[in-house]
C-alpha cells in the first residue's frame, strides 16, 4: 500500500541522517573535513489515471447556482436576514437535478461535478463579519444528513444517478478537521471530541495540525485515539428523527467489521464513507487536508474504496465505470513549481515535509495558476509540462483553477479577459476546476459584500440571452468539450512546434492534438510534422472545418484565430 511506502522511506530516510551524525562522539577520531549529507531519497513514483490528471471538474455551491424548490428556502427556522451575500438564497440539489435535465453540463462538456459540502450545516449564525449562515457548507453539524436547505437524501441519489446516465462524475466535498461554530441554537461538541483553542499559527506541523484553524472554529481531536460517545445534542436529535437505534446500530457494525478504536476520527469515518456505500459517490474533495494528521486520509481511501466497490457490487447498472475512487486534496499553499510551500511533490511544513500523493490524495489543488496565468501561453504551457511530465510532479494530479469560493486573487477578477481566461486554464497541462459562472462571466465583486463572499454571488442565468455571455460561454463549451475527448491535452507530452505564433501538439499514447494560437483570420497554413501522416483527413475542433494534410501542412480558412486540431471522423 502507498501508506507503507511512504513509511519505510521515512526509515531509511532516518536510518540514513543517523549514520552521517558523527559516530561515537570521540573528537580525536572525528574527520578532519566534514562529510557531506547524504542526497535524499528519491520519491517513490506515481501515476494517477490519465482521466483524472485531465479531467474538467465543475464546482458549485449549490445555494448559489440554481434554486429548484422554492419550499425548502429557509430550513430550521434560519431567517433572510444575512448580510450581503452572508445568508441562504435558496439554491438546492433539485436546482442542479434541473440543469442536469436541460443537458447543462454535458453541452458544456464537463467530466465530473463536485459540490460544496451538502450534510446538515449549524442552524444558527455568527455576527463576525455580518450576520453570516451556513449557506457554504463548511460548518458541519450532522455529517449523516443532507441540509434541509439544500433538500433531501432522495434528492442526492437522484442527482447522482442523473449524473451518472450521462457520464459525469459526482465529487462530495468533505470535512473532518472541525465542527461547525457553536451558537445559541448549536451547542459545542464536548471536549472529548473538539478543543477550542490553541488557535493554528503556522509554526510547523504542530501549528497547523493540533490547533483550531480559527477562534470559532472547533478543532476535532483527530490524533486521539480514545474511545468517545455520541455526542447528547446529535443523538437526541436522532431520537426526534427515528433513527437513533439505525445509526447506533450501523456505528456498532463499524467498529467490528473495522477494529479500529472508536475515537473521533474513525466516527466521522464511517459517516463519511456512508454517502459513498450507500449511493455512489465517486470521489471526495478534502476541505483543509493539511490541518488533518495525513495518516488519516489514508485510512479514509481505503474505506471509500471499499465502500465504492460494495456500492458497484450492488448497483452494476448504475455506475459509469470501474475506475478507482478519486480523492482530491485542498492543501492550502502547494502549487505547480515551489509555489508558496511546495517542495516538488511535498508541502513543507517547516519542520516536516509531507507528500500528500503518498496518503490517499490523486490530485491536489494548484494555488499557484492564478498568478502564473499572467505569463503568455507559451511560457506557462511549456513550465506546466516541465513539472507535469518530466518533472517534480510527473505522473501526479494537480487542479488548476482561475477563481474560487475563497481565493480573492481569483484570475480576473474582474471578468474583462474571460476569452484569455478559458484558453489559459483549459489548454494548460493537468486538470481544471471551472467554478460556477467562469463559463458565463459571473461577477466575482460586489460593492455591498465583503471578503470571500464577493466570489459568491448567485449564477447568473438571467445573462445567458445576452450575446456576450453567449459568446464567452460558447468558447468555453469548445473548449471544454476539446478537452473531453482527448486526455493527451491535460495527461499528455507537450511539444511546441513553433513559438510565434504558438503551434503545440500534446500527445498521449494514441490520442494526437495540435493548438495553434493568435493566427490571423480567414486562410491559415499550420505545419503538422510529426503529428499527423500525409493524407490523414483532420478537423478543427474549435470551427468545424475539415482538411487533409497534404506536404506535411493544413490548410483552413476560419474566422478564428484558435484552431484545434483533431483526428476527422
Amino acid at each position: 500500500m502507498r501508506i507503507e511506502r511512504w513509511l519505510l522511506l521515512l526509515c531509511c530516510c532516518f536510518i540514513a541522517a543517523c549514520g552521517s551524525g558523527g559516530g561515537d562522539g570521540n573528537s580525536a577520531s572525528a574527520p578532519t573535513t566534514p562529510v557531506p549529507a547524504p542526497a535524499p531519497a528519491p520519491l517513490p513514483e506515481i501515476s494517477i489515471d490519465p482521466y483524472w490528471r485531465n479531467a474538467s471538474i465543475y464546482f458549485l455551491l449549490p445555494d448559489r447556482f440554481s434554486n429548484g424548490d422554492v419550499t425548502n428556502d429557509l430550513a430550521y427556522s434560519r431567517q433572510a436576514d444575512g448580510a450581503p451575500l452572508r445568508g441562504f438564497l435558496g439554491g438546492d440539489l433539485r436546482g442542479v437535478i434541473d440543469k442536469l435535465d436541460e443537458g447543462y453540463f454535458s453541452a458544456l462538456g464537463i467530466d465530473a461535478i463536485w459540490m460544496s459540502p451538502i450534510v446538515e450545516n449549524i442552524h444558527g449564525y455568527l455576527e463576525s463579519s455580518g450576520r453570516t449562515y451556513a449557506y457554504h457548507g463548511y460548518w458541519p453539524k450532522d455529517w449523516t444528513a443532507v441540509d434541509a436547505n439544500f433538500g433531501s437524501e432522495a434528492d442526492l441519489q437522484e442527482l447522482i444517478d442523473k449524473a451518472h446516465s450521462q457520464g459525469i462524475r459526482v465529487l462530495l466535498d468533505v470535512i473532518a478537521n472541525h465542527t461547525g461554530p457553536e451558537t445559541s441554537q448549536d451547542p459545542l461538541w464536548p471536549s472529548d471530541w473538539v478543543r477550542t483553542a490553541p488557535v493554528c499559527d503556522w509554526s510547523g506541523f504542530a501549528g497547523n495540525v493540533t490547533c483550531t484553524l480559527t477562534d470559532h472554529l472547533p478543532d476535532i481531536l483527530t490524533e486521539s485515539d480514545a474511545t468517545v460517545e455520541v455526542p447528547p445534542f446529535l443523538q437526541q436529535k436522532w431520537q426526534q428523527e427515528g433513527r437513533l437505534e439505525q445509526e447506533l446500530a450501523e456505528l456498532n457494525s463499524f467498529f467490528a467489521r473495522t477494529g479500529h478504536p472508536r475515537a473521533p476520527r474513525y466516527h466521522l469515518m464511517k459517516w463519511l464513507t456512508e454517502w459513498v456505500r450507500e449511493y455512489g459517490v465517486d470521489g471526495f474533495r478534502v476541505d483543509t487536508a493539511k490541518h488533518v494528521e495525513p495518516e488519516f486520509w489514508a485510512e479514509l481511501k481505503l474505506e471509500a474504496e471499499d465502500a465504492l466497490a460494495q456500492w458497484r457490487q450492488q448497483y452494476p447498472d448504475k455506475k459509469i465505470d470501474d475506475k478507482p475512487f478519486f480523492m482530491l486534496g485542498e492543501v492550502y499553499g502547494f502549487g505547480v513549481d515551489n509555489f508558496w510551500n511546495s517542495d516538488g511533490r511535498q508541502y513543507d511544513f517547516g519542520d516536516r515535509k509531507v507528500d500528500f500523493y503518498q496518503y490517499g490524495f490523486d490530485s491536489l489543488i494548484n494555488m499557484g495558476f492564478v498568478h502564473q496565468a499572467e505569463q503568455s501561453p507559451a511560457d506557462l504551457f511549456q513550465q506546466y509540462a516541465v513539472d507535469l511530465i518530466d518533472g517534480d510532479l510527473k505522473g501526479a494530479g494537480i487542479l488548476s483553477y482561475i477563481s474560487s469560493h475563497d481565493d480573492l486573487d481569483s484570475f480576473d477578477r474582474d471578468r474583462s479577459r474571460t476569452i484569455e481566461s478559458a484558453t489559459k486554464l483549459l489548454l494548460a497541462p493537468g486538470a481544471v476546476q471551472v467554478y460556477y459562472g467562469d463559463e458565463t462571466a459571473r461577477r466575482l465583486t460586489d460593492a455591498q459584500a465583503i471578503y470571500d463572499a464577493q466570489l459568491r454571488s448567485p449564477m447568473n442565468w438571467d445573462e445567458l440571452a445576452d450575446p456576450a455571455t453567449q459568446q464567452v460561454l460558447a468558447h468555453w463549451q469548445k473548449l471544454l468539450h476539446f478537452r473531453r475527448a482527448h486526455p493527451a491535452i491535460g495527461a499528455g507530452e507537450h511539444r511546441v512546434h513553433r513559438q510565434a505564433p504558438l503551434i503545440f501538439s500534446r500527445t498521449l499514447e494514441g490520442d494526437r492534438v495540435l493548438v495553434a494560437l493568435d493566427l490571423a483570420s480567414g486562410e491559415k497554413v499550420i505545419p503538422v510534422s510529426g503529428v499527423f501522416d500525409e493524407g490523414t483527413a483532420v478537423r478543427d475542433a474549435y470551427s468545424g472545418a475539415e482538411a487533409t494534410v497534404a506536404g506535411d501542412t493544413v490548410t483552413l480558412d476560419t474566422g478564428y484565430d484558435l484552431v484545434l486540431l483533431e483526428p476527422a471522423g
